[in-house]
């Protein structure tokens, strides 16, 4: 056979490999609403810049008759890319070949690229769209699944690692997305649970359905499990690329700064007006968020889960930042459990990679209630405390209005490291709530009086006008300033420029113990 021959071999080949499990499974797959795993990795990467890796891979099973079937690249297609110039690693299961299940080699093939994007410090993205573990391969396919969960776990913090659910994603398989930093999910295309409904109704006698039991619906609202919901595909890889553009490479880098025309030293008289008098109505935290942020741009997290809390990314002057929000608007903003989880978890990985922290803090309370005191809000409240004084990047706080007893320190206080408290004006923070305060300080004189509702309202308004304000913290150095709202922009962009060069270490150690 000439070289031209064998050249020509290897195209045939390659062009085989390029229709999966077959036309027939293409279309199906199509009609089921979903693109392929090849489709999907040209919908997300710049045009033509992915490269295949192990893409002549195949199984070398022989039990059941596994070896008189062909699996092309054994079920999973994996690479590398640039995604906006950037190169990322990732891999994209193909449900048209055995259903995606995970195999041996077909591990392997995930753990070799995931190993390589560790050592070129690169992004991983994770395309799940798999029936589960094969079967036929048995413990090597729980091995395989290990193998991976091991990578997921030291590449945490080190690479920012994206899951994407695109399918089925059941059993064992869900923990690798678990363990990665996001997860995002499509309606009616993606499905995660440990046990699928059919076991679920066995063992429990309960009735669900695929949708109502691990759909995206349910995992962005109830479990907080996945952190972005979308209506397609492609809108999906359009949420990615967006992600993406906030974060580093790794955590040796730093984001990228983005060139702006918004100007730094921009006012916004309307903040002025934007707290209430009345310190019992809400307003929407994201407006404020929204007009400091350069060009009004927000990218919320989860926001579906736990909306007492606010998190998510924005640039200011051009560089990215966390931001950690108390939403009047959902239970107050008292912070309760899942708001607890979803902050932390966000304050650790923002540590991680090196983005800055800007809280916006308008707090009365942990969430008081048996159920959440059953449920362990001391426990899930300390992840919250936890989190905020083991990072070691820059720490903003503005608090705007309410911040109370234990939930004024949990919200990125002074007292647990914070390098800069600012307080608008309209900021109250005391031991607690002037209502509460009044009686407890007051009771016996209230009780005594011929008018103990006016004398209660009295003493509510003497506690109010002298701790119910920013003013005693500030004598004692525990706010730093006392800024005009329509200058916060300003404000928080030279507080970060001040604090880039911040450098601060924590006692040797192997690890903490975080309150899990």
């Amino acid at each position: 056979m000439s070289t031209e021959q064998k050249i020509m071999q290897m195209q045939e080949k390659r062009v085989s490999l390029q229709l999966g499990g077959g036309q027939d499974r293409i279309e199906k797959q199509h009609k089921s609403g979903k693109l392929t795993a090849r489709e999907r990795i040209e919908k997300l990467v710049d045009p033509g810049s992915f490269v295949e890796i192990d893409g002549f891979v195949t199984h070398r099973c022989t039990d059941f008759a596994m070896d008189k079937e062909s699996a092309p690249a054994d079920g999973v297609v994996t690479g590398y890319a640039t995604i906006d110039n950037r190169p990322v690693y990732l891999y994209s299961q193909d449900f048209t070949v055995k259903g995606g299940s995970l195999g041996e080699m077909h591990a392997k093939k995930i753990t070799k690229v995931m190993d390589m994007a560790m050592k070129m410090g690169c992004p991983i993205i994770c395309i799940n769209d798999s029936g589960g573990a094969r079967i036929q391969e048995g413990i090597d396919s729980l091995s395989g699944y290990g193998e991976i969960f091991y990578r997921n776990t030291l590449a945490s913090g080190v690479i920012p690692q994206i899951s994407v659910i695109l399918g089925p994603c059941a059993g064992g398989a869900v923990y690798s997305p678990a363990l990665t930093d996001f997860i995002f999910m499509v309606d009616n295309i993606s499905k995660m649970f440990i046990t699928g409904p059919q076991v679920v109704q066995a063992a429990t006698g309960e009735k669900v359905t695929d949708e109502e039991l691990g759909g995206p619906q349910t995992h962005c609202r109830v479990s907080g499990v996945a952190h972005f919901k979308y209506s397609s595909e492609d809108e999906c890889f359009s949420g990615i690329r967006t992600l993406l553009s906030y974060l580093p490479q790794n955590n040796l880098e730093d984001t990228l700064i983005y060139d702006t025309n918004d100007d730094l030293n921009r006012l916004e008289p309307i903040l002025n007006s934007i707290i209430p008098d009345n310190p019992n109505k809400s307003y929407d935290v994201k407006e404020i968020i929204r007009l400091i942020a350069d060009n009004g741009e927000f990218l919320e997290i989860q926001s579906l889960f736990a909306q007492n809390i606010v998190i998510g990314f924005a640039r200011l002057n051009g560089k990215s930042v966390g931001i950690v929000a108390n939403q009047p608007k959902v239970k107050a903003g008292a912070l309760d459990i899942d708001a607890s989880d979803k902050a932390a978890r966000f304050i650790r990985f923002c540590d991680c990679f090196n983005i800055p922290i800007v809280t916006l803090t308008d707090v009365p309370a942990f969430l008081p209630g048996v159920d959440q005191e059953h449920n362990g809000i001391i426990r899930h409240g300390a992840k919250l405390l936890y989190a905020y004084s083991e990072a070691t990047v820059p720490k903003i706080n503005i608090v705007l209005r309410k911040a109370y007893g234990g939930a004024y320190i949990a919200m990125s206080s002074k007292h647990l490291g914070t390098d800069l408290v600012y307080a608008w004006p309209t900021a109250e923070i005391a031991v607690m709530g002037p209502e509460g305060a009044a009686n407890i300080i007051f009771r016996k004189e209230i009780e005594q009086t011929e008018d103990p509702v006016s004398k209660r309202q009295e003493k509510i308004q003497e506690y109010r006008d002298r701790f119910s304000n920013p003013y005693v913290a500030a004598s004692r150095g525990y706010i730093d300033d006392i800024i005009e709202p329509e200058a916060t922009r300003s404000r928080l962009i030279s507080a970060l420029e001040m604090l880039q060069s911040k450098r601060e270490n924590r006692p040797p150690k192997k690890h903490g113990n975080i309150p899990v």
